[in-house]
């Protein structure tokens, strides 16, 4: 039988039975729940709550400042405020809860005081853990910017806890506030009762007036290691029963750029798109990435000057679903590596990586010269930021990749400028024979325009040591006479840098050391040994000190000045004179028997007036 008013059947009684309506909704912190009539039938808890660290010892990646506030702790010497600071998800608002526990924490039998292991079943330690403590107070500033909001935090200041041991305030984006609701805190904030403790936390600490920060202590939390993420998230993947590939595991870490709870987010979502089954493809998917050894056969390609190859790929992985812009992006992180190995070969070690990947990098690190990688990085950067702004991204991609392929063999401006200098004609045209980057068909000529040749197949070529352009020059027997040597040569800008920013330590035949000022440029030695070399017709080795060395030669230039005016002033005549001219100067002094002056006293003497 059924009841016209509700619908539902009504029983031997006449009662109705009302169907139960299924009701899902969100809840607070990132809870699902499922409610029916009677109440919840299922819940559940995302990854970044269920797994949210409750005490100091179950933080990763911050020993440092886990270890200050923890002896903190234990001695009693507690700052009043704090600012924890630091990019998303590293736990700045997880540490000031637990900072808030530590310090109300009564422990199980309720007689404890505070802690650096909060107990976690005492009646402060479940009401901060469930926010719900009266005494712990959180103020997202990014809604509640106002004076307002902060005088009615100044308000309950001035209150003893209801039952905790301290008043706790916790404020969250703390930058967000407006000059007013900074500056009404500032005084609160310096001398603040006893049983009030300040946690702030902010992602933009720059934005923070300097009269805060004094006010406060500061710790950074820094971004997670990537080995140390992947080993958290394959703990909590074991945890909650998931099969999870190490490779994804890599790209997932690479993904969270540090945050524990992105990663734990991106693991929630992919258990979620492989059924509890994770592997490198659906994480590739879900994240829109392309295939890694797809970028290298790509980036290869580039290289080589096979421009057919390149185009062809780009377009298989446009029609996969790769975006062009991360695809640039993800040749500017592979060029970006590809220099930290060349530069520090420890860098291919990166646990982020595959083997094959790891191999594979060393391979094309040794081939490829450092100019060809920083033109590389300049071209891609450039070309990222026309992709972004045109309104087709694959074709402006591809005429990033056109442009790239077209000079990947081109020799790098300093090789450009010495040849030109040692007379060896066209410097675009005495390289190496290149192929065009247009795959041709044997037999058939290479179009015309010429391109990039063939950077990784062959091996660098041994430079040889460019032959002196005329007589050798009468070899320097001092470093005086090395810098004149310089300046007679016309290399005026390194001349300037020989004179000011230049100590010398020891001078010896073929080999001088040197320390050099801050503002030297770093390649000053290279470019001396090579000059002298070239001049010369040996070879000079220039090597960096940490001996203080002799003054620079301006500056002995300076106290030879200095020396002869005060020789000058004391001189009867010009006393007589400077006596008869009252208001006279000494503008310069010559040494009319000197013919000629060193490099340091020429460069500083050159202008003045006689």
């Amino acid at each position: 039988m059924i009841d016209r008013d509700t619908g539902g059947p009504r029983g031997p009684d006449g009662r109705c039975f009302r169907p139960r309506r299924r009701r899902t909704f969100a809840a607070a912190g990132g809870d699902i729940a499922v409610m029916d009539d009677a109440g919840p039938t299922q819940s559940y808890r995302v990854l970044a709550r269920k797994y949210r660290p409750s005490t100091f010892s179950e933080l990763i990646g911050q020993e440092a400042m886990v270890r200050t506030l923890a002896n903190a702790i234990r001695t009693g010497r507690l700052a009043h405020a704090f600012l924890l600071t630091g990019v998303r998800g590293v736990g700045k608002t997880t540490t000031a809860r637990i900072i808030a526990r530590a310090l109300n924490c009564v422990g199980p039998d309720g007689q404890g005081g505070p802690t650096a292991e909060p107990c976690g079943v005492c009646e402060h330690c479940r009401a901060i853990a469930e926010d719900r403590h009266v005494d712990v107070q959180e103020l997202d500033a990014a809604s509640r910017t106002g004076v307002g909001d902060i005088r009615e935090l100044i308000d309950g200041v001035r209150y003893l806890p209801v039952s905790a041991r301290n008043k706790v305030y916790i404020v969250d984006e703390v930058h967000m506030l407006s000059r007013n609701a900074f500056n009404a805190l500032l005084k609160t904030l310096e001398e603040p009762p006893e049983h009030v403790r300040f946690v702030f936390a902010t992602t933009e600490v720059r934005k923070i007036p300097v009269t805060v920060l004094s006010r406060c202590q500061r710790f950074d939390l820094r971004r997670v290691d990537a080995a140390l993420l992947i080993a958290h998230l394959r703990g909590i993947a074991e945890k909650e029963g998931a099969t999870v590939a190490p490779e994804a595991l890599a790209l997932i870490a690479r993904a969270a750029e540090g945050s524990v709870r992105d990663g734990l987010s991106l693991l929630d979502q992919a258990i979620a798109h492989g059924a509890g089954v994770v592997d490198v493809e659906q994480t590739r998917e879900m994240l829109g990435l392309a295939d890694r050894t797809r970028v290298f056969d790509l980036f290869d390609a580039l290289m080589a000057g096979d421009l057919r190859r390149a185009l062809d790929e780009l377009g298989e992985q446009y029609r996969d679903g790769a975006d062009p812009i991360v695809v640039l992006q993800d040749l500017l992180e592979l060029v970006h590596w590809l220099t930290r190995i060349k530069i520090v070969p420890a860098a291919a070690e990166d646990v982020t990586m595959s083997e094959v990947e790891r191999e594979r990098g060393r391979e094309m690190a040794a081939k490829l010269a450092m100019p060809t990688l920083a033109r590389a990085w300049q071209m891609l950067l450039k070309g990222l930021g026309e992709t972004r702004a045109a309104e087709s991204a694959l074709a402006a991609a591809e005429m990033v990749l056109v442009r790239l392929a077209y000079v990947a063999d081109l020799p790098p401006p300093a090789e450009v400028v010495r040849r030109l200098r040692d007379g060896g004609g066209d410097a675009t045209t005495t390289a190496a024979p290149a192929r065009s980057p247009v795959a041709t068909e044997a037999g058939s000529p290479p179009p015309a325009g010429g391109g990039a040749g063939t950077a990784l197949a062959a091996a660098p070529r041994p430079e040889a040591a460019p032959a002196p352009a005329g007589p050798p020059a009468p070899e320097p027997t001092s470093y005086e006479s090395a810098v004149a040597l310089v300046g007679d040569r016309g290399r005026l800008a390194l001349h300037a840098n020989l004179v000011d920013h230049v100590h010398c330590v020891r001078f010896a035949p073929g080999r001088i050391e040197i320390r050099l000022d801050p503002d030297a440029p770093a390649e000053l030695p290279s470019e001396l040994s090579q000059a002298l070399g070239e001049w010369t017709g040996r070879r000079w080795m220039v090597t960096i000190s940490d001996e203080p060395g002799a003054p620079t030669l301006r500056e002995q230039a300076e106290r030879a000045a200095a020396a002869a005016r005060d020789e000058a002033e004391r001189h009867p005549l010009v006393r007589a004179v400077m006596t008869t001219f009252p208001g006279a100067t000494i503008r310069s002094i010559d040494d009319l028997a000197r013919p000629g002056r060193d490099g340091g006293a020429q460069a500083l003497n050159g202008d003045d007036e006689r």
